[in-house]
């Protein structure tokens, strides 16, 4: 496997792979060390977790730097994401405990109540747009609850897959409890289908996860899917314009682009449309695009050159067919897989930028007449993991949030973000399951009743 640096087009470093059989005997050493890792107290689980926290912060930097070079995030960038990772290993630490407790119900039995068990070994396949945060959001509550883990990390993060594994080694937990595999993705279904793995959590886009929910079905074990979205952010009349001008670029330059919950369509009402995207091209305009590593550097490049070579085809498609672009829609004349920031507006159904997930710095303006249209425009899509609306009438934004916006998450006068204290997950095409918070530990146990006459 090759480590490529998206900015340079350079070779970091080649990876040797896992044969078929190394990577059985791997799945077969997570099992055995879930046999005594179950048993262990939740205070010394805690300890460990709090350890690997610790041990995150003190070597960020080292760590920040891996994941700029693997897959090109902004070094500020990257050093938020192992400060956000040891965050959820220090809640989980803190509250893993009362999360699993013993839950008595009233019956007719003498005793009557449910127990949360660790259900064993669990196979996580996560991707390279965030390849700390997205391991540690599943792992810490999945190790916590007494289960072991085998990662198969994307392709192009290596490094960070293995350096990984190397963390959990030295914050303290038994060698075998998580494993990282180098393999190719298409041998993910023989992985679920090896006795040893009881479930698989996948984050990746949508034909990843028709994948993965296809051969655990087949295998009959528990899947947790957390695929793409097309996340739309209502910008109403009465919105506090330079604030939602303001948030709605950072969401969309976040990461260049490439998140899952990064807004992607943005829904404003016809009577401040023109206001509105003038202030918003001027956010947008405010990128500065060049290597990550550098401080004046606000957006760096995607992950791979193919990936922004397909959004760029997106936007063609999306202007053949009648969208104007306002700024960027063109690839720089410079090394690596960067792409300008940019936005499409008079985008209609029928288009890419309207139906399809842009993973990448484009931004797709639609205007809607008033709220009720704005609602089904922004319902008008196969995905459901994020929405956003913004508005200067709180209650009026809750419950459109609430009632009206067909997503897993819903924010009023903010962009969507993950957070440890609030489960975290998509509906329709965006995946089912969630992560974070109390929901997203109790995924992968047994509920198990047990009842006693």
């Amino acid at each position: 496997m090759k480590a490529i640096n998206p900015t340079s087009g350079e070779l970091i470093r080649t990876y040797e792979a896992h044969s078929e059989k190394g990577a059985e005997k791997i799945i077969n050493s997570v099992d055995k060390a879930w046999q005594s890792w179950r048993s262990v107290p939740f205070r010394n689980r805690s300890a460990l977790m709090l350890n690997m926290a610790s041990l995150l912060r003190s070597e960020r930097d080292r760590l920040a730097l891996l994941i700029t070079l693997e897959m090109g995030k902004v070094l500020r960038e990257s050093k938020a994401e192992i400060e956000k990772c040891a965050w959820v290993c220090e809640y989980y630490a803190e509250n893993a405990e009362s999360f699993l407790q013993n839950e008595p119900i009233s019956t007719e039995f003498k005793q009557s109540y449910i127990s949360f068990q660790p259900l064993g070994t669990i196979l996580a396949v996560m991707p390279w747009n965030f390849p700390f945060w997205q391991v540690f959001r599943f792992a810490a509550p999945t190790l916590m609850a007494g289960n072991t883990v085998v990662l198969k990390h994307a392709s192009n993060v290596p490094g960070c897959a293995l350096a990984i594994e190397e963390l959990f080694r030295e914050a303290g937990f038994p060698d075998n409890a998580f494993r990282s595999l180098l393999i190719d993705g298409k041998k993910v279904e023989s992985l679920i289908a090896h006795p040893a793995i009881k479930a698989v959590t996948l984050t990746g886009s949508t034909p990843a996860g028709r994948s993965v929910a296809s051969a655990a079905g087949r295998w009959l074990k528990k899947s947790v899917l957390e695929l793409g979205g097309s996340d739309p952010y209502l910008i109403l009349e009465d919105a506090n314009l330079d604030e939602a001008a303001r948030i709605c670029a950072a969401s969309r330059l976040l990461n260049a682009g490439q998140s899952c919950i990064a807004a992607k369509r943005f829904i404003v009402i016809e009577s401040i449309f023109d206001e509105f995207s003038r202030r918003f091209t001027a956010r947008m305009k405010e990128a500065v695009y060049g290597d990550p590593c550098h401080e004046e550097t606000t957006l760096g490049p995607m992950a791979r050159r193919e990936l922004r070579d397909e959004l760029h085809d997106q936007v063609i498609a999306s202007v053949k067919q009648g969208a104007v672009i306002l700024t960027g829609g063109m690839i720089p004349d410079q090394t690596g897989a960067f792409y300008s920031p940019t936005i499409l507006s008079k985008v209609k159904p029928g288009m890419p930028a309207y139906q399809e997930e842009l993973f990448g710095p484009v931004a797709a303006l639609i205007s809607a007449r008033n709220e009720k249209q704005a609602v089904e425009i922004a319902n008008d899509t196969s995905f459901g993991l994020g929405a956003a609306v913004f508005t200067r009438d709180v209650e009026r934004g809750r419950w459109l949030a609430e009632e009206k916006l067909q997503a897993g998450s819903c924010f009023v006068n903010d962009m969507v973000k993950s957070d440890p204290r609030l489960p975290f997950g998509g509906i329709n095409e965006s995946g089912f399951g969630r992560e974070l918070s109390v929901f997203g530990i109790r995924e992968f146990v047994n509920i198990k009743t047990v009842a006693i006459r």
